[in-house]
């Protein structure tokens, strides 16, 4: 059963927020390296090539349209030889994968849903069947933001062994963690649930354990039973990118989801768009920067990942990881809230004050967050979960023991958080 794997939430890596569509093999070994030295003991482990590796031309977060891409016999998107040398001869991501694998650490890709439309109009044969390309396409499904592929009509004689042989594919290839595309977001053409299902029995089918992750959001709430039963992972939201106003609405999402929080199934808040980013998210690197989040917004957005237990995919490059930011991607304190809470949950929210709590074998948690722009006392609210923990606690980020008196007179920085834990 998938959900025996991702028994807690995957932590990792993912080449979108520093490399768009245009990450090298050089540059993923060169993350991977850092994650095994600096990161695999706190849990770290996957590597995730995103977007487009199949295309030889890519340069930026920007797609080519119609543009030709590397592709097998079968119907298959396979790497960029130019991009991915060790791929050469047909030997696909089974030599990267192996590299990552011999540091400690797993690899994923990610894909887009459907089948490439370049092998629709060449009618490309599929393997195990005598269907073609053609026969299984759905043309009237697209993305509507990528041009690569059409949709795969899940009704289709076919249809089930195109993607069992794309699983079988990457199962051959060592590939661990498989992000799937233009499949969750319910906004412009619904949730594409028959494909889900066709991806899901494929890798089922394929030998190897994997963790199957769904985007973009935002996936709709009333199909949380149906994600819950196919996925390990599913996007709450669009891409998000370093700016206040996504932050301040996730706050919103997870107190929504935290319910279908469980063992193996885990609602996504998307990657961490922290430390140095945008090496390439356009063609002349104009867009390369630290993260926009002030200090304050960063340890926000991670007591609330941590906290409500979202996958945590680290996008900046970890070539250029600062101190600053290894520190927060290493605290003891959320990494065991983040791997052994339980029964995480909004308690208070009234205009910009929020307030969540969890618990571990451990110890319990109780973060207090002020989402406004003035600082802001602890709402009377907050006393009472403070009271819980017991007489002396610990305060995270101030890194000192409080009392419960302290905590009467606290005050929290705009955009920022008090995280309280029991000693």
């Amino acid at each position: 059963m998938f959900r025996t794997y991702a028994q807690t939430p995957p932590k990792g890596w993912n080449s979108w927020d520093s490399f768009g569509a245009s990450v090298t093999e050089a540059e993923v070994l060169g993350n991977a390296e850092v994650m095994a030295k600096n990161l695999k003991d706190y849990g770290w482990e996957y590597v995730v090539v995103d977007i487009q590796w199949y295309e030889p031309c890519a340069d930026s977060c920007a797609y080519h349209p119609f543009t030709e891409l590397r592709q097998d016999e079968y119907s298959r998107l396979i790497p960029a030889e130019n991009r991915f040398p060790s791929s050469v001869g047909g030997q696909g991501f089974k030599p990267l994968a192996d590299a990552v694998h011999g540091m400690g650490l797993k690899f994923g890709i990610h894909i887009m849903r459907g089948i490439p439309r370049q092998a629709v109009h060449g009618n490309s044969s599929i393997l195990g069947t005598q269907k073609t390309a053609r026969d299984i396409a759905d043309a009237n499904s697209i993305c509507p933001w990528n041009t690569d592929m059409y949709g795969v009509d899940n009704s289709k004689e076919g249809a089930q062994a195109y993607y069992d042989s794309l699983l079988a594919l990457y199962a051959a290839w060592g590939v661990d963690f498989l992000k799937v595309d233009d499949i969750a977001d319910s906004k412009l053409y619904g949730t594409h649930t028959g494909e889900i299902e066709l991806i899901r029995k494929a890798i089922d089918r394929c030998g190897r354990p994997m963790v199957l992750s769904l985007s973009p959001g935002p996936a709709p709430i009333e199909s949380g039973t149906f994600f819950q039963r196919h996925a390990n992972m599913w996007r709450l939201t669009d891409d998000l990118w370093d700016n206040w106003h996504q932050l301040y609405d996730m706050f919103g999402r997870c107190g929504k989801w935290s319910v279908f929080v469980g063992e193996g199934t885990w609602p996504d808040c998307d990657m961490l768009p922290l430390g140095h980013i945008g090496t390439r998210t356009a063609a002349d690197g104009s867009e390369a920067h630290m993260t926009r989040f002030t200090k304050e917004e960063q340890r926000s957005l991670m007591t609330l990942w941590s906290i409500f237990r979202s996958p945590l995919l680290f996008g900046g490059d970890l070539r250029k990881l600062d101190d600053w930011t290894r520190a927060l991607l290493t605290d003891p304190y959320l990494i065991d809230a983040h791997q052994n809470g339980r029964d995480a949950r909004e308690v208070y929210r009234k205009d910009d004050l929020v307030i969540w709590v969890s618990a571990s074998d451990a110890r319990k948690y109780v973060a207090c967050f002020n989402l406004a722009d003035r600082s802001a006392g602890l709402p009377v609210a907050a006393l009472k979960w403070v009271h819980s923990l017991g007489g002396e606690m610990h305060e995270v980020w101030a890194n000192r023991a409080v009392s419960v008196a302290d905590a009467e007179t606290a005050f929290i920085a705009p955009h920022g958080v008090v995280l309280y834990v029991s000693k």
